[in-house]
């Protein structure tokens, strides 16, 4: 047997580097969903959802209100009890709109104002029952001019129950929404033009960034496009320096903040009317599998094609906090691989394991099972119909995550 080449994590730098686009389409019309391992993005109308539900948000109950379109809210100071007397007497001067946090995902429009321990905003808490209780009254001004009221009714069971009507009281619905019909999901999203609950999200786990319009408090709530990352998904934002001086992705605490990229990556040239890329700034973004990517935005479109452009680079397989040093990788050998074949030495516990051979691009070029491990197994990997280059071999069991380095020529 030849000798096995063991493969330090600092290869990793150098593992994927690829140039990504990612597009929120014309007049940034258009929500990505984006995978930062496969590479995959799953796009929806911006425009299609009106209010979106929390589904695994604890104890937060988030509701959303798609203001990014245009669409207002408002509190009413109306009592609960005085739905059939809404109107909108004193709204242009003293009633706030509500805007979604661009901070954390459970802090809704609707989840605003809140006074008290068990108060969620929309509704109270019950200790005791475990039921919210709607409490708070809302009008709404859609996009498309018109107007709704609306209460949260309840989250009693995993369901949610709400009522709207126009606000002269006609048209009076009410919807409910199971959380248990939506359990992989993040939201679950209502139309008022269709009338229906619905799915668009891919699963929570299979992505990382949202490309997106969204509103942000620069003074004003202001429309900006940008980027958001998904629940458990951790960013680290590196100012000051060219991307190319940057390569420890472990210097300070990674954010939760959901806007941590954000939008600042670019601004606005008055004099060329063009965007320019901030040159001193990079992100390492540790992803929903806990894999650390480094990213460099590169170009902005603007609202003639929303295209949003990077580079994305595999630095570490480790989750933040651990020792690079010790991170567990995959041994492969011969390494380059010359004859079509290469060895996978593969140590993991629990049986079975997926095995995805990766190119630069990010893109997944050979996925498959390994079964029957217990131990130190080898396996043989045809690489023979691949290009030659640089790719990135992982192998993925209960709890246990590997990298390695994988040349063929």
């Amino acid at each position: 047997m030849r000798s096995i080449l063991l493969l330090s994590t600092a290869v990793l730098s150098t593992l994927l580097n690829a140039q990504t686009t990612v597009t929120t389409g014309a007049g940034n019309a258009q929500q990505s969903y984006y995978n930062l391992l496969d590479g995959s993005t799953l796009t929806h109308p911006l425009a299609e959802w009106d209010l979106a539900f929390e589904i695994n948000g604890g104890f937060s109950a988030g509701v959303l209100v798609n203001t990014a379109t245009g669409m207002a809210a408002y509190q009413a100071p109306y009592a609960i009890g005085d739905w059939a007397a809404i109107d909108t007497t004193g709204l242009a001067s003293t009633w706030a709109a509500l805007h979604n946090s661009d901070t954390a995902w459970g802090a809704g429009a609707l989840n605003q104002r809140i006074n008290g321990e068990f108060d969620l905003g929309w509704g109270q808490y019950n200790m005791i029952t475990h039921v919210v209780s709607g409490d708070s009254l809302y009008v709404l001004h859609l996009a498309d001019g018109s107007w709704r009221k609306l209460r949260i009714d309840a989250l009693a069971g995993g369901i949610y129950s709400f009522t709207f009507a126009a606000l002269d009281g006609s048209g009076e619905q009410s919807v409910s929404i199971n959380k248990a019909d939506y359990t992989d999901r993040n939201f679950a999203y209502f139309s008022f033009a269709t009338g229906s609950v619905f799915d668009r999200e891919p699963p929570s786990n299979a992505w990382d960034l949202l490309f997106t319009k969204y509103l942000t408090d620069v003074g004003i709530w202001y429309g900006v496009t940008g980027v958001l990352q998904n629940k458990g998904v951790r960013v680290l934002q590196v100012d000051g320096l060219p991307p190319g001086q940057v390569n420890d992705p472990f210097v300070q605490p990674y954010s939760n903040w959901i806007n941590t990229i954000g939008y600042d990556w670019k601004s606005f040239n008055m004099n060329t009317f063009m965007y320019e890329m901030n040159d001193s700034l990079t992100y390492f973004v540790q992803d929903v599998p806990g894999n650390i990517w480094k990213l460099v935005f590169t170009a902005y479109g603007g609202s003639s094609t929303g295209d949003i452009s990077f580079n994305k680079e595999l630095v570490s397989a480790a989750a933040v906090g651990e020792s690079h040093d010790a991170s567990p990788i995959v041994v492969v050998y011969p390494n380059p691989a010359t004859t079509g074949i290469a060895n996978v030495l593969i140590d993991v516990d629990g049986g079975a394991a997926t095995l995805r051979v990766i190119d630069r691009s990010g893109r997944i070029v050979l996925e498959r099972t390994e079964t029957g491990l217990h131990g130190a197994t080898i396996r043989t990997v045809d690489v023979g119909s691949l290009a030659p280059g640089l790719y990135a071999i992982m192998l993925d069991a209960v709890d246990q995550h590997r990298v390695g380095k994988l040349i063929v020529e």
